[in-house]
């Protein structure tokens, strides 16, 4: 098993694409291989398997990026192997105890993992130990990472690609359909697979006692991908509506005023005493739960508890605190006497 964070020192090995690639005993801090050929240095990452891209400008993220658009380097004409499976696994939570049993089986079977560093960090020991090879990338490799998977499986492995919640919720799932179309492939023929795992949303949840029963939206204040003007829209569309709000990667270091709009927008169409629950790290080792209001939200943005690791969950018109946990009736006291 390989990781990134070093190289192995035999001159010459076979890459899993089937091309041969030389190596050094350097440290990945200046270049790193992986078994689909990816040969990744400071300015730039490029895979035998088809995968380029610069990474000479700084993106919102705060990791490397191209300045142009990047460009699918190989199609599915280029590889000569019976293509192998890929499956996209949620951990769920975080800690191995919050993974369904049919995601570990997933893994378990799969010659190579994929994902983000800390999502892999996620994945228990004895798995990892047991599987062929491992890639990793930082954040914002998504599309790198996700094309590497689909290359080792187009070159006949059997990969997982992994992320924290569930595969479908701001997740890779769609991505890598996306990106297996445009080199012409189809998910029949990678066997393509999601295995679902518990969201941020329901793992918070959970933590806050019963704020989901009623109907339920989700945002991203993460604007990545999505221009802040848009999530703006959004917010505006769904904060009149009677939906409990879950709010993901709500502050980071480096986008602190998305987490401040977002809170104007929210009290422009409900009340101050609105109850709010914030879950930091649900599931992990630094988790904190705090219930609060939304008229007291705002100021909570300096605070540890609040970061892309939190969760927040804004509740409608109806929900309310009992006993330190959160409560959005689903609407039987309508109908049944009880």
């Amino acid at each position: 098993m390989s990781t990134d964070d070093t190289t192995t020192t035999d001159a010459s090995t076979e890459s899993k694409c089937g091309a041969s690639e030389a190596k050094s005993a350097s440290k990945a801090s200046t270049e790193t291989e992986s078994k689909c050929g990816a040969s990744t240095t400071e300015t730039e990452t490029e895979s035998k398997c088809g995968g380029s891209s610069s990474s000479s400008s700084s993106s919102g993220c705060g990791a490397s990026s191209s300045s142009e658009e990047e460009e699918v380097g190989a199609t599915v004409d280029d590889f000569e192997s019976e293509p192998g499976r890929l499956i996209a696994v949620g951990l769920g939570p975080g800690k191995p105890e919050g993974m369904t049993s049919r995601a570990k089986g997933a893994l378990a079977d799969a010659e190579h993992i994929v994902g983000y560093t800390t999502y892999i960090d996620l994945v228990p020991d004895e798995i990892t130990d047991d599987a062929e090879d491992i890639y990793s990338t930082p954040m914002c490799g998504e599309v790198s990472r996700t094309e590497e998977a689909i290359d080792r499986a187009l070159a006949g492995n059997d990969v997982a690609i992994v992320g924290s919640g569930d595969p479908n919720v701001y997740a890779l799932a769609g991505l890598a359909l996306e990106i297996l179309e445009s080199k012409g492939g189809t998910a029949s023929a990678v066997d393509f697979e999601v295995v679902p795992g518990v969201p941020a949303a329901q793992s918070c949840g959970a933590r806050l006692g019963a704020p989901l029963v009623n109907d339920t939206v989700s945002v991203s204040l993460s604007d990545h991908l999505t221009p802040m003007e848009e999530i703006e829209s959004r917010l505006h569309a769904i904060a009149p509506e009677g939906f409990t709000i879950s709010i993901y990667n709500p502050w980071s270091r480096k986008r602190r005023e998305n987490f401040q709009r977002c809170c104007e927008i929210l009290l422009e169409h409900r009340d101050p005493d609105t109850p709010v629950g914030i879950v930091h790290g649900a599931a992990r080792d630094d988790e904190e739960t705090l219930i609060t209001d939304l008229g007291t939200l705002p100021e909570l943005g300096e605070e540890d508890i609040i970061d892309m690791t939190t969760t927040i969950v804004v509740g409608n018109e109806d929900t309310y605190v009992w006993d330190d946990r959160m409560v959005t009736p689903r609407g039987y006291e309508t109908k049944y006497d009880y």
